[in-house]
């Protein structure tokens, strides 16, 4: 368990809760998951001495839970708010590697394979999209975040707070109390903004590799198209959509909660900055939304033109060769009456016939071709 506490424009590292709440600011507690059993009697302590009351038990097993989707859920005293940020490429490898290891010793070498030749296949990255469970107790003076092992989020807001501070050569100075929070909540949107910009650099390489793959399908590329990729990248943007939903709806009630019961403690001006900040939020979580759908119906748009230009070669090419049959069917029906076994039969007698029937043979399948290339019966389809 980390204890940090801001106030008055700094901020510092305490061993303990402390016995009260700062004047002016707030404590900020941080501590992982699988730690959260252990130092839960001095969480609830501190919850009660700076909070004003202990967490409930139910709202305990949600900050255990570590799947636990987006929601919000409020007591009179404070706000409980999970949340699902991206997993990092280390924790999605450390995960990738740890249900490999679940398998046999063939599986998981297939696997291996399997996973090498993935980061080649189109598609790669939505096999890697991978979530973590994040929860925030909300005090007037007190914010408790839970998280998982390893987690960056606090570890590079604490690291911007100091290189802040120590930049200032003070801590008093108007600019770095202008970039410190001002009270929990503030703190908070601050780390949800900062989990919802990863989902906005992700739209980007999910769209870069559509795009790839809808351009490499539109070149008529279908025997390199893996379809199942493609129905996993349709399930894994369904996912996505629901999860961005999931947070949209939680930072709307807590935002409309914080608008119906504002805080006594904070000033008009502050209240409208953490309702700005809240919007900003919602805003960025409603353009991921509005970029998965647009992939969802770019994708679908993608496999009907193509499956429509498959059939625009199809006909293109069954209308070629209907033409070339058209094309010899009078030749076959001049070989065919020639061979009939009669005794007496027109230039069968004369010396020349063979070429005055060749030569009509010539005439009838240029004239035959001519009238079918007039036709565009014969010109080449386009891909």
């Amino acid at each position: 368990m980390q204890v940090i506490e801001f106030a008055s424009g700094t901020l510092r590292f305490l061993d303990a809760p402390p016995a009260q709440p700062p004047a002016s600011g707030f404590v900020w507690i941080q501590l992982e998951r699988e730690a959260l059993a252990d130092a839960l009697p001095d969480l609830q302590a501190a919850a009660l001495t700076l909070g004003g009351s202990p967490l409930l038990d139910l709202h305990l097993k949600d900050l255990e839970n570590r799947v636990h989707p987006s929601y919000y859920d409020y007591t009179s005293v404070y706000d409980l708010l999970m949340f699902q940020r991206l997993a990092t490429p280390a924790e999605v490898d450390a995960e990738l590697a740890a249900a490999a290891a679940e398998t046999s010793a063939h599986d998981d070498a297939a696997s291996r394979r399997g996973a090498a030749v993935g980061r080649l296949r189109p598609l790669a990255s939505f096999r890697r999209i991978r979530t973590r469970a994040m929860g925030f107790v909300v005090f007037d003076r007190l914010l408790v975040t839970v998280h998982p092992s390893g987690c960056p989020v606090g570890r590079s807001f604490l690291e911007r707070y100091l290189a802040d501070t120590l930049h200032t050569d003070g801590l008093t100075s108007a600019g770095a109390r202008s970039r410190l929070p001002t009270s929990p909540a503030d703190l908070m949107l601050r780390m949800l903004n900062t989990m919802v910009d990863s989902y906005l650099e992700l739209r980007k390489q999910l769209s870069g590799e559509m795009t790839r793959w809808q351009q490499g399908l539109l070149r008529g590329e279908e025997r390199r198209t893996d379809w199942s990729a493609l129905m996993l990248a349709r399930a894994e943007l369904h996912q996505l959509q629901d999860l961005c939903e999931e947070q949209g709806d939680a930072v709307q009630e807590w935002l409309d909660t914080a608008r119906e019961q504002p805080s006594p403690q904070m000033s008009p001006s502050e209240r409208d900055a953490l309702q700005v900040r809240a919007n900003d939020v919602i805003e960025h979580i409603q353009r991921v939304v509005q970029q998965v759908r647009r992939m969802e119906q770019g994708a679908e748009t993608a496999v009907q033109i193509h499956f429509s230009a498959q059939s625009h070669r199809m006909n293109g090419t069954m209308r070629t060769l209907t033409a070339l049959t058209a094309l010899f069917l009078p030749l076959n029906l001049i070989t065919g009456v020639f061979g009939m076994n009669f005794a007496s039969m027109p230039l069968l007698a004369r010396s020349d016939g063979f070429w005055w029937t060749v030569g009509g043979m010539a005439t009838l399948a240029v004239a035959t071709g001519l009238v079918f290339w007039r036709m565009r019966y014969l010109a080449r389809s386009g891909r």
